[in-house]
């Protein structure tokens, strides 16, 4: 149901926008609720019908611009906006014809705080990269949420040996598979942290994941290997789910991101390139980070934002999905 403080927002906003009320990132984010949660009671009807929406078995806002129903994030590794910009030519024309932000931001150094905060929506105290063994954290997942929900959730790790490994097996590296330190998830984990083996046939048969994740393994995701190896590791990828039905449908948006820039992974802004068939040269200027990234995982299949990313910038909302 809508919360008390959903309908302020909503007639309070609706007040302010009363010719497009979803040029509203609030007023989004409420129907988005509401239409993946499908809480289609009194009240929500109500917000449709006064926000000016049709009220059908897949409802989009009045603006037709429709919403993801599949978030898909693809994390990069140690490179600034500077260098990703310069160094991965593909992914750059990924960025200049759907949209980007320069002004992304690491929450934590080294990579492992960065992942847990995309996956968990906090660092949880986290300041180096050790293995689950000496990181287990008690608390859900943005994978655990889509899972609970009804939706479908994986993450897709590059060369690992076998689902929802808990420790390192070159070029695989645990640290950038956050699923596998949270205790609670086991049973997900063994089941949906998989590798990427078919990651490509998931796109081409439309069955990509709700809430997804890819990590490329250390060479093919610029820390090992260089940028250009990077940028051609997606060019093979990226083919496949640009194609998919589901993308140019509008169902699925497919993110790219970086852990954090070189060196101290907070000193300088990242690359954020988000691939939505709504998206035209589209420039988001504002500070994001992973919180808010966490923050559109959970919001796109109805669940409340974790921990730090409750009160995040939304990044889907920035960029109008």
């Amino acid at each position: 149901m809508l919360t008390t403080e959903d309908r302020k927002v909503t007639k309070d906003r609706i007040k302010k926008n009363d010719d497009n009320p979803f040029r509203d990132g609030a007023l989004r984010r409420i129907f988005r609720r509401c239409q993946r949660a499908r809480m289609w009671n009194t009240q929500a009807m109500a917000l449709v019908v006064v926000a000016g929406c049709a009220l059908n078995a897949s409802p989009h806002p009045a603006s037709g611009t429709s919403h993801p129903t599949k978030v898909l994030v693809f994390v990069e590794e140690n490179h600034s906006y500077s260098q990703a910009k310069s160094g991965m030519p593909y992914l750059w024309s990924l960025a200049q014809r759907y949209g980007y932000d320069g002004n992304y931001h690491a929450v934590g150094n080294p990579s492992l705080p960065n992942y847990l905060a995309i996956a968990g929506g906090s660092t949880f105290g986290v300041t180096d990269d050790k293995a689950p063994a000496a990181h287990p954290i008690n608390a859900t997942t943005v994978f655990d949420q889509a899972l609970s929900a009804g939706y479908s959730a994986k993450a897709y790790n590059e060369s690992m040996p076998s689902n929802c490994r808990m420790s390192n097996a070159s070029p695989y590296a645990v640290r950038h598979n956050p699923w596998t330190y949270f205790t609670p998830s086991r049973t997900n984990c063994n089941a949906f942290d998989i590798s990427t083996s078919t990651l490509l046939s998931n796109a081409q048969d439309n069955a990509l994941p709700n809430v997804g994740m890819v990590t490329p393994n250390l060479n093919d995701d610029a820390h090992k290997g260089t940028l250009a190896q990077a940028d051609n590791w997606l060019k093979a990828q990226m083919p496949t789910l640009l194609g998919s039905s589901d993308f140019t449908s509008g169902q699925l948006a497919v993110v790219i991101v970086f852990d954090g820039s070189s060196g101290n992974h907070e000193s300088a802004p990242t690359l954020a390139v988000v691939c939505d068939v709504n998206l035209s040269g589209t420039v988001v200027s504002t500070s994001l980070n992973h919180y808010g990234l966490s923050r559109w995982l959970s919001e796109t299949v109805g669940a409340a934002p974790l921990k730090n990313a409750a009160t995040a910038v939304d990044m889907g909302s920035e960029f109008g999905l």
